[in-house]
């Protein structure tokens, strides 16, 4: 903005200028500044779907929200760089943000990985299922061990045909003190982890543990792996079905929601 001005000087302690102002550049430089904050904008979208994976559905209400869940959830120890991983540092915000979000109608869980951390799944797990808004969640690759809970923490679950899930007892890395505590500690572990999947689900206790304790399906290892349609006849998931499914029926839910108020 270029100012052109002519002092002159009246009486003691006035000074008048006049002249006119030069506003030619004022609607280039605005131009600019405003391409140069939504560029800022859609860098840091950019960046939050990198770092987080987080990133709202499309359309003006952002009225669903996806939370996805992938490879290994990380939980108090960091993973190597190479490990493809969901931090629970990073879930704990946004699921918090969602709850206080009143656009916010809704939450699609989406799920393919292999499980992690128990206290962190857990702890995820338990948020979800304490959310306000209609969930639903959808195995699309893999829901395995604290991924379980994972899946059945939201109002509805889905699996995919061939997704799979497998349900195995808790697993110790590193080093374990070959004691009675331990196996208390174990046991309460697992108690919690159990509790949890038959509260939020149709799967019986007795046949959740009996899956657990499997020792001729698994090579080296104890457990059941359930494909798509088999998770739903035990009662982990409520129905096989895709994408469409499921924001279909999320949409149901947010709908039935709406007409409670």
């Amino acid at each position: 903005m270029d100012v052109n001005y002519n002092v002159t000087y009246g009486n003691e302690n006035e000074l008048k200028y006049t002249g006119n102002i030069n506003s030619e550049n004022e609607t280039g430089n605005e131009s600019e500044k405003h391409e140069e904050e939504s560029l800022k904008k859609d860098q840091a979208k950019l960046s939050e779907i990198r770092e987080l994976g987080n990133t709202n559905m499309t359309g003006p209400d952002q009225s669903i929200q996806i939370l996805p869940i992938i490879g290994q959830v990380e939980g108090h120890v960091v993973l190597p760089p190479q490990t493809k991983s969901t931090k629970y540092e990073h879930l704990i915000p946004q699921l918090i943000s969602m709850e206080q979000n009143d656009k916010v109608k809704g939450v699609l869980i989406v799920l393919n990985t292999v499980g992690g951390d128990v206290e962190a799944g857990l702890a995820i797990a338990e948020m979800i299922y304490s959310l306000s808004k209609p969930t639903v969640s959808i195995v699309i690759g893999g829901g395995h061990s604290i991924g379980v809970p994972l899946a059945t923490s939201a109002d509805y679950s889905f699996i995919t045909p061939s997704a799979t899930m497998i349900v195995h007892p808790v697993r110790m890395n590193g080093f374990v003190i070959g004691v009675a505590q331990t196996f208390h500690y174990f046991k309460k572990m697992q108690e919690r982890i159990n509790s949890f999947i038959v509260r939020t689900s149709k799967i019986d206790k007795d046949e959740l543990e009996r899956m657990m304790l499997k020792s001729d399906e698994l090579l080296n290892d104890m457990g059941t792996m359930l494909i798509g349609e088999q998770a739903v006849e035990c009662g982990l998931i409520d129905k096989v079905g895709g994408i469409k499914e499921a924001l279909a029926k999320l949409n149901e839910l947010i709908k039935e929601k709406e007409e409670e108020k």
